[in-house]
């Protein structure tokens, strides 16, 4: 697509400094080949606790459509990869072999309230293809963008040459990471020394993955429609940026949720046409308008930035597809829900938001996860419905997911501001 003739959507108001930046960094991305070098999302990376892998993969099978397919453990962790499609990125889930096991992600969640007992579980960042890693490598380094070095990681993932990592970023707490594999040969990319799970954890996912397929979920939930992460309001315009000068994504657009004081801002893969979001998918970045300090003298709803103050700025969820279409005379999405409340014990934040009596979404949260401290968001597009959000489903999960018990408690108990 043409990014320099893109007018984006919404109603967000973005600083001069913004389009500015945008524009030069489109400009830039074209005139270094960027865009063709770089590629699709080919992997989602994240961590859990020492102990949690087989516990978070059974939530998977029962909430997602993926599925294990190989095992690897190198010096430090246990590492499961998890396919869905051809198409689809991978799930890569690390676990450290030990509790006392620190990084550099370990040491940033020691610095907020509500994920210092848990540090070691963290969404760790995408990783996207790129034709020619030493190629990316150059390009974005004469821009300033630092790589984690092979040598400096305690985690021989890291290490590997298959792959490049960019530093945690300062205003979203993620990295970014390239690959020139497709992800279709996972032994090639020498991620350890291949193992298998017990009988007994293999049953343990049977009986998850049975549930799945006995309710007809391998038909409705097609895969990750989105991620999103919550920053800063301070933040909210660079961590745009960087990620569009990162990657061969471009800023789709934003709208300003005014009764929840923050604004939902979209970026998605510019590449081939007939790419669906589950190929690639968006990239959202969330934000107070004001920050807490400010706000404070208007007294107005800040679940975005309550976020942020407790857990850090990081990933807040993920987003999968449900097909559209209806099951047993209800909604796909309601179809889900309702059996995941009533079979699996899979508690949500609140309703589920949208009609659906014509183009429209339907859309609601989960809580969040013990195990990767995510929320799962179910979104399903009805009748052709072609644009990313509504305004009113946005405004209604933000306000959901500021009902968070955690979060609440910790504002009841020591005011707005994280020690």
């Amino acid at each position: 697509m043409d990014l320099l003739s893109y007018k984006s959507k919404g109603d967000k108001k973005n600083s001069d400094f913004f389009w500015e930046s945008l524009d030069r960094i489109y400009r830039w991305r074209k005139a270094k080949g960027l865009d063709q070098v770089l590629g699709k999302m080919r992997a989602i990376l994240l961590q859990v606790s020492s102990g949690n892998a087989l516990s978070y993969l059974q939530e998977l099978y029962m909430m997602t459509p993926y599925r294990l397919q190989a095992c690897y453990k190198n010096k430090t962790h246990s590492i499961y990869v998890l396919h869905n499609t051809d198409a689809s990125p991978k799930y890569i889930v690390l676990e450290p072999h030990s509790p006392d096991f620190e990084d550099e992600s370990t040491c940033f969640n020691k610095l907020y309230p509500l994920t210092d007992q848990t540090p070691q579980a963290h969404y760790i960042g995408e990783v996207y293809h790129a034709g020619q890693i030493d190629e990316a490598k150059s390009i974005l380094m004469a821009q300033n963008v630092s790589f984690l070095e092979h040598d400096r990681s305690p985690n021989d993932f890291f290490s590997n040459q298959n792959f490049l990592f960019t530093r945690l970023s300062p205003y979203t707490g993620n990295r970014v990471g390239y690959t020139h594999s497709t992800m279709q040969d996972i032994d090639a990319l020498e991620l350890g020394t291949p193992f298998s799970l017990s009988q007994d954890a293999y049953s343990k996912l049977n009986v998850a993955g049975n549930f799945a397929t006995e309710h007809g979920f391998e038909k409705i939930l097609l895969g990750v429609d989105h991620c999103a992460t919550r920053v800063l309001s301070s933040s909210r315009e660079c961590a745009i940026l960087e990620f569009t000068l990162m990657s061969n994504y471009y800023f789709w657009g934003a709208f300003n949720i005014s009764d929840m004081n923050s604004s939902t801002n979209v970026t998605r893969y510019a590449g081939e046409e007939e790419s669906s979001d589950t190929d690639s998918p968006a990239k959202v970045f969330t934000a107070n308008n004001t920050p807490y300090f400010v706000n404070a003298f208007e007294g107005k709803p800040m679940p975005t930035e309550e976020f942020v103050l407790n857990l850090g700025p990081r990933m807040h969820h993920i987003a999968q597809a449900v097909a559209d279409g209806e099951h047993s005379g209800q909604k796909n999405i309601d179809y889900v829900v309702s059996v995941l409340k009533s079979d699996a014990g899979i508690n949500f934040l609140a309703k589920i938001f949208g009609e659906c009596k014509e183009p429209d979404l339907k859309q609601i949260f989960s809580k969040r996860s013990r195990y990767s401290l995510l929320i799962t968001e179910y979104i399903q597009r009805c009748f052709g419905y072609d644009n990313f959000f509504t305004k009113a489903n946005v405004a209604a999960l933000t306000e959901a997911a500021g009902a968070d018990e955690q979060i609440k408690q910790r504002m009841d108990q020591h005011g707005h501001v994280f020690d």
